[in-house]
């Protein structure tokens, strides 16, 4: 099981690209709305989540957590106490946690990228506290995927797919999806 988290303000493609590319691959996916199942986005969109997130279940079926970008969408999933619980389980049970764009912060305020490789939108890399910031578009260590922002949302979700299941698979989606 895969949980995206959806809070009011998230980006988008941010959220789409991941909850898309991981079903494609064979992943059950669920999008959890914070506060409620319909959520709008930063753009105005407004989305229809899968269950919200007093219907979580941190078990050992929940094998990655997703944490889309966007203002005020980074703040809203780093205020919700669900979203926090969800990010200590899945790093005590050493699950994977990806977030882009501005959510990378939320790992870093909680101090799970120290001496670690990280990456975010630019402005919130001193909020990476401890993480060795890297300029690529995606970056991987251990079990901690990390983006830059939209434009990297196909990338992101390749890394997570070859996380999660295997390189040759993540390689199958890239060239299904025609990203070369």
């Amino acid at each position: 099981m895969v949980y995206v988290f959806l809070a009011n303000g998230f980006e988008e493609i941010e959220a789409v690209a991941p909850t898309d590319i991981l079903r494609r691959a064979g992943a059950e996916v669920k999008t959890v709305g914070i506060g409620s199942r319909e959520i709008t986005a930063s753009h105005g969109i407004k989305f229809i989540t899968d269950i919200t997130v007093d219907e979580i279940k941190l078990n050992n079926e929940l094998e990655m957590i997703v944490l889309p970008g966007g203002m005020p969408g980074a703040d809203n999933l780093e205020n919700c106490p669900e979203v926090q619980a969800a990010i200590d389980y899945c790093s005590d049970s050493d699950k994977l946690i990806g977030a882009i764009c501005a959510a990378p912060k939320i790992l870093g305020h909680k101090g799970l990228l120290k001496g670690r490789f990280a990456t975010c939108f630019p402005g919130f890399e001193s909020q990476l506290i401890g993480a060795q910031v890297t300029s690529q578009l995606v970056a991987v260590d251990g079990n901690y995927i990390t983006a830059k922002g939209a434009g990297a949302a196909v990338s992101f979700a390749l890394k997570l797919v070859e996380a999660m299941f295997s390189k040759s698979k993540a390689e199958q989606l890239e060239a299904t999806l025609q990203c070369k």
